[in-house]
């Protein structure tokens, strides 16, 4: 080898969820025993237009799978208790940002201190 390990594709399944991809893969230790990586691909555009992938990963081993597994469905099971399986969308507020931006931009383009510069060298 020269250095650089090569992957064989073992077991892969891949999840799509808008600019969002995830990977989960199965992948061989040295001792060719088995563990998970997760990987979120994330896709931007730099200034000219052009894709880009930001990437995260996490290994995940046999021995943390029950523990792993265990602390998913308790969080998930609490996030739709207290929010249910709808949607919230955060266009709405967004919407709300972008207006109060707009008007403070607009309060402090038409308000103004009058300053009197005869004062300034008074002592």
């Amino acid at each position: 080898m020269d250095g650089k390990q090569e992957f064989k594709e073992i077991f892969s399944k891949k999840i799509r969820a808008g600019r969002r991809t995830y990977f989960f893969d199965v992948r061989a230790t040295k001792a060719e025993d088995y563990y998970m990586t997760i990987t979120e691909s994330i896709k931007d555009f730099n200034d000219e237009g052009t894709p880009s992938y930001r990437k995260h990963k996490i290994y995940l081993y046999k021995e943390d799978f029950n523990d792993f597994k265990d602390a998913f469905e308790a969080v998930s099971k609490y996030i739709i208790a207290e929010k249910g399986e709808e949607i919230i969308s955060g266009k709405k507020f967004e919407k709300k940002e972008e207006k109060e931006s707009a008007e403070i931009k607009e309060k402090s383009s038409t308000e103004f201190t009058e300053v009197n510069f005869d004062d300034l060298g008074k002592d």
